[in-house]
């Protein structure tokens, strides 16, 4: 499909004055802060290279492995943000409220990944070679989501910045370590302000004119995939994340789908179409089956996990026949 320009334009137009108000909110409600002043400096050291430091071995790591690979996810989500940029511009506009809006989203953004970069190496907590090789392959590729109008834009990144908020949040909650927890809530609380002003766009969109905009939302939730899903190594780093309980289908239907769509009260719009109707009817029988595919995979990873307590060291990926399911 090709994006409809006319479409485009009108969209741009009926949202401008909602975008304003939007980005005032948001600029009253953001709050200041430095990643500087987040990131354990007095735990670095050299690293082995021109300055002659130290190997990074795994042992000097205290997270999981889970806990790594769930942060390698999100960082590489947050590296390519150029792509996210251009996207976002080439769907919306570069002046006026949207391009206010797109740069403070931009500005904002750069400095998740700085952050979450500089902890890692201070800490140690992942092997840094590995980590800029997988950045090379990840933004070297990319790979971004191309929704093909205004709406499929803002349904989409309404539901990947609530998943982008929960991801860093739950990764830092079991993480164990306090510093990585108060980086990723500081870093959750920025991806929360930035999922209202998109899902408060998208529900000045369904006042406006419901029917489409509840049929482009019901394609963007059931074919919704975390934009990780090209980066080097994701299937594996995906298990171990769900297996370990920071993102799986559960924590996607109960964290994400079910808060943002109750939010919009989806199910209570009235005055819908054939087509809105349509839209509504597959958005339930949707969110039914990702609910009954969660039920089925935490019953799995709970007998999987009890089995593997059972014979320790047996399955050290930790998965030992639970099939993981991510969104």
């Amino acid at each position: 499909m090709k994006i409809d320009t006319a479409e485009v334009v009108r969209w741009l137009a009926e949202l401008e004055p909602v975008a304003e108000d939007l980005m005032n909110r948001h600029l009253g409600a953001a709050r200041e802060w430095f990643p500087h002043q987040y990131v354990p400096w007095s735990l670095g050291r050299d690293f082995d290279g021109p300055l002659g430091g130290e190997p990074w071995r795994p042992e000097q790591s205290a997270l999981s492995p889970a806990v790594r690979s769930a942060l390698v996810v999100n960082l590489l989500t947050e590296d390519n943000l150029p792509g996210y940029h251009w996207t976002i511009a080439s769907r919306t506009s570069r002046d006026g409220a949207w391009g206010a809006w797109l740069h403070r989203w931009t500005a904002e953004e750069d400095r998740h990944a700085a952050s979450i970069r500089a902890y890692l190496h201070a800490a140690r907590a992942v092997d840094p070679v590995a980590l800029e090789r997988a950045r090379m392959a990840q933004v070297g590729t990319g790979a971004v989501p191309e929704p093909l109008g205004v709406i499929d834009l803002v349904a989409y990144v309404s539901v990947q910045e609530l998943a982008t908020r929960v991801s860093h949040r739950n990764t830092g909650r079991l993480s164990g370590d306090p510093v990585c927890e108060r980086l990723l809530a500081r870093v959750a609380q920025d991806e929360n302000l930035h999922m209202v002003f998109y899902r408060e766009l998208l529900r000045a969109a369904l006042e406006i004119d419901p029917d489409p905009v509840l049929t482009v939302l019901d394609a963007a939730v059931r074919d919704f995939a975390m934009p990780g899903q090209g980066m080097p190594g994701f299937a594996r780093m995906a298990a171990e994340v769900a297996v370990a309980g920071v993102y799986d289908l559960r924590v996607h239907h109960d964290e994400v789908l079910v808060p943002l769509l109750r939010s919009l009260r989806v199910f209570e719009l009235t005055g819908l179409g054939p087509a809105g109707e349509q839209a509504r009817d597959r958005l339930a029988d949707h969110l039914a089956q990702v609910d009954a595919r969660a039920t089925r995979f935490v019953e799995r990873r709970a007998r999987a996990l009890a089995a593997r307590a059972g014979r320790a060291g047996h399955d050290p990926a930790g998965t030992d026949g639970a099939a993981p399911e991510t969104a």
